[in-house]
């Protein structure tokens, strides 16, 4: 994987996906529709302010609530290259790399304030703070969901596959 910097939008612990991506907008697959109210209801601003390259930083338990892969499309496509949290619902977990989000677990995520910018190197699992230099480490992310990531998500990896059989 690559090196990404972006700047942070910061939230705290339990963003659930009613949060992510509120029900009365799921009424629509499209990643578009879905960026222009990604976060609405933790922060109104957000989508309209969110750039390309941003990243998303939370407590503990991202994602919880509903399973939906709205969510992570949502904040996929709303410009957001990667979401670290202290912890995530296994269900958003999944869906975020079935979707070809990238997520870290780091335990120091709620430390990081918005506007700041960060360095996330995947490959040494390291992110740094631009503003004090200060590195922190991240729990590797796995093997296979490397794969996934590098794909562009599961389907994508799957159709690959595929091809590449026949």
């Amino acid at each position: 994987m690559e090196t990404i910097q972006g700047k942070v939008w910061a939230f705290g612990d339990d963003v659930d996906t009613d949060l992510i991506i509120a029900a009365r907008y799921l009424t629509t697959s499209d990643p578009d529709e879905l960026a222009k109210h990604c976060m609405e209801d933790a922060d109104p601003s957000f989508a309209s302010n969110v750039g390309p390259g941003d990243i998303i930083v939370a407590g503990k338990n991202f994602g919880c609530g509903s399973s939906r892969e709205h969510a992570p499309i949502s904040i996929k496509a709303a410009g957001v290259v990667c979401v670290i949290a202290k912890s995530f619902a296994r269900i958003f977990y999944r869906n975020a790399f079935n979707t070809g989000l990238p997520i870290l677990e780091c335990p120091e995520a709620d430390t990081f304030e918005d506007g700041v910018v960060l360095t996330v190197d995947f490959d040494n699992g390291t992110i740094t703070d631009k503003n004090t230099g200060k590195t922190y480490k991240t729990k590797p992310i796995p093997p296979f969901m490397q794969e996934l990531l590098d794909s562009g998500g599961l389907m994508e990896h799957i159709a690959k596959k595929i091809q590449a059989q026949g």
